[in-house]
């Protein structure tokens, strides 16, 4: 199970404890700010793009949407998410549990700018009801991301509610 992959990759830093399982799904943003009881903002969506190298994911906030000029600048290709079917191969987390933690080797994943404005965010789990509360900073490092990166539009930069 793919929980399970996540368990063991949070472990490293004693996290695996902090996962939440919930009786009710946490599939999408809406339905995981339910279930954590947060903003829906602060769920950190973990999205699935097909770039020539292959995969990678970018976590955003859950009120971010993909800026096709801004994603084109920064990766050199269009904004290509990859079809339902072809993300546990390509990811190894099946779509509504997608997260950065215990995906598959040689997935690169990115941190949207839209993350920043929180003191804590509630990704996935490798299932479709879970999520961990991490601040951006232990995020980005139990990610393993490569970067900070401004690929979204539609959100506030207002600071934190």
């Amino acid at each position: 199970m793919a929980i399970d992959k996540v368990r063991t990759h949070l472990r490293k830093w004693n996290k695996d404890g902090q996962i939440l399982e919930f009786e009710v799904s946490s599939a999408t943003v809406e339905l995981a700010a339910q279930a954590v009881q947060c903003e829906p903002e602060r769920i950190a969506k973990t999205l699935s793009f097909q770039v020539d190298e292959g995969c990678i994911l970018i976590v955003t906030a859950g009120d971010a949407k993909i800026d096709n000029g801004k994603f084109k600048a920064v990766f050199k290709t269009k904004a290509k998410m990859l079809p339902p079917d072809q993300v546990l191969d390509l990811v190894g987390h099946e779509p509504g549990g997608v997260c950065p933690f215990g995906i598959n080797e040689g997935v690169r994943v990115y941190l949207d700018v839209s993350l920043q404005r929180f003191a804590s965010v509630y990704p996935a789990c490798g299932s479709s009801n879970s999520a961990i509360e991490l601040t951006p900073d232990e995020l980005a490092h139990y990610a393993n991301s490569l970067a900070w990166i401004d690929v979204c539009k539609g959100w506030s930069d207002a600071p934190e509610r």
